[in-house]
């Protein structure tokens, strides 16, 4: 369940479409990775962003823990959620929420590993404002510092967490 800016996100992480990125996001959530975490990237019906760590040395460390590709068993359809990546095998901490019907990425290798179950009408709201603006490697190297700063209006995750 995330908790953000703009009411809760529920989702439904199902590890038999990417058991990798599944058990990165499990351990993610479970060790507090996504609290206080900006939308850096909201591109309106396109996707929703997140991961790096408001503290750059907790985001540096997970960073460097990259995670091999799984296989694409499902969809990037409206709802669906797949870790972001810039080559094989370079998988980390953002993941990227479809805001439509992403079918493209699947050629790409984007494996979807969880699905919105309950508030997709709140992910349609986060700010979009900014799109591609927010620079990732500010991100990492700032932190939320440098988001607060020049970004201000960016919806957040307030908390994430695990619910049986």
């Amino acid at each position: 369940k995330l908790e953000t800016t703009k009411g809760d996100i529920v989702l439904k992480v199902v590890r038999e479409w990417a058991p990798k990125g599944a058990d990165r996001f499990h351990a993610l959530v479970k060790g507090g990775l996504y609290d206080d975490v900006r939308f850096y990237r909201v591109v309106h019906k396109y996707i929703a962003q997140w991961g790096y760590h408001g503290d750059p040395k907790v985001a540096q460390k997970w960073v460097e823990a990259k995670i091999d590709d799984d296989p694409v068993k499902k969809r990037n359809v409206r709802g669906t959620l797949s870790f972001a990546k810039g080559a094989p095998n370079s998988r980390t901490v953002n993941v990227f929420l479809n805001l439509k019907d992403n079918e493209s990425l699947d050629k790409q290798g984007f494996a979807p590993f969880a699905e919105v179950v309950e508030g997709m009408e709140i992910a349609d709201k986060l700010h979009s404002g900014w799109g591609n603006t927010p620079q990732q490697k500010k991100i990492l190297e700032l932190g939320n510092a440098y988001l607060d700063r020049e970004y201000k209006e960016l919806d957040r995750i307030k908390t994430a967490r695990i619910v049986e």
